[in-house]
C-alpha cells in the first residue's frame, strides 16, 4: 500500500468523491481531515495559508501542496498508477481526456455550483427554469459523448470518468436525468456502479441528496 501524508476533504463534495475513488483504485492511503463548509472552516487563516484558493480537496504529499481535483487525479495516476493506466500518453487519447475534464469543470460542476450555492447558503428554493434548461442541454452533450463508447473518453476507464461520475450523479439530485432522452448517461452510470470502489460515490451522493432535500424543504 502506498502512502500520502494528508488530505483535506468533504465527503459529499463531488471533487472529493473523485479523489477518494482514485485513492481506493490505486490502493493509496492517507491521513484525512474533514473540512466543515457550514462553519466556514475553509476560510480560516490556517487553511488559506495552505490553499489560497480555499478549495476542497487539498492534498499534501511530502510537503508539497496540491489542489483542484483534476490536477490531483492526474498526479495520483502518474505517481502511483501503472504505466498508461487511466491517463494514457498517446496525444489524441490524452487530448480527449483533457477535453472531458474541462467539460466537467466548466459545464457540469459549474452548473452544480451555480444551482447549489444559492440553495445551501441563501435559502433559495428549487431550481430555476433557466438552470433546468442548461442542465438538460449539458446532459444532451454528455449523452452524445457516450453514443459510441463505453466511457466518456473512449472504451477504457480514465480520469475523466472518475471526475464526471460524482458531478453528474450529484447534479441528478437537482435535475433528474431523463431515461428516455439520455439513455447513454444512465448506462454509463450503471457501468460505473460495478466499480469495486463505487460505494464511495454512492455514500457521497446520498449525503448530498439529503442536504439538498433539507434545504429545499
Amino acid at each position: 500500500m502506498n502512502m500520502i501524508l494528508y488530505k483535506y476533504k468533504l465527503d459529499l463534495s463531488p471533487p472529493t468523491m473523485s479523489v477518494q475513488m482514485m485513492l481506493k483504485a490505486l490502493d493509496v492511503r492517507c491521513e484525512e481531515k474533514d473540512v466543515d463548509i457550514f462553519d466556514k472552516e475553509y476560510m480560516n487563516k490556517e487553511f488559506i495559508k495552505i490553499n489560497p484558493q480555499r478549495s476542497i480537496p487539498t492534498l499534501i504529499d511530502d510537503g508539497h501542496i496540491l489542489w483542484d481535483s483534476h490536477a490531483i487525479l492526474i498526479y495520483l495516476v502518474k505517481k502511483f498508477g501503472k504505466e498508461e493506466e487511466y491517463y494514457p500518453s498517446e496525444p489524441l487519447k490524452r487530448a480527449v481526456i483533457d477535453q472531458r475534464l474541462y467539460f466537467e469543470s466548466c459545464n457540469i460542476f459549474g452548473l452544480l455550483r451555480l444551482i447549489a450555492r444559492p440553495i445551501v447558503y441563501h435559502q433559495y428554493k428549487g431550481v430555476s427554469d433557466y438552470n433546468i434548461y442548461e442542465c438538460n442541454d449539458t446532459y444532451e452533450r454528455l449523452n452524445l459523448f457516450l453514443e459510441k463508447t463505453k466511457w466518456v473518453a473512449g472504451d477504457d476507464i480514465t480520469v475523466a470518468d472518475f471526475s464526471l461520475i460524482p458531478s453528474v450523479t450529484s447534479l441528478d439530485s437537482f435535475v433528474p436525468i431523463d431515461s428516455t432522452k439520455y439513455p447513454n448517461i444512465l448506462k454509463w452510470i450503471d457501468r460505473a456502479k460495478e466499480w469495486p470502489f463505487y460505494d464511495i460515490n454512492q455514500r457521497g451522493v446520498d449525503d448530498f441528496t439529503k442536504l439538498v432535500n433539507r434545504f429545499c424543504a
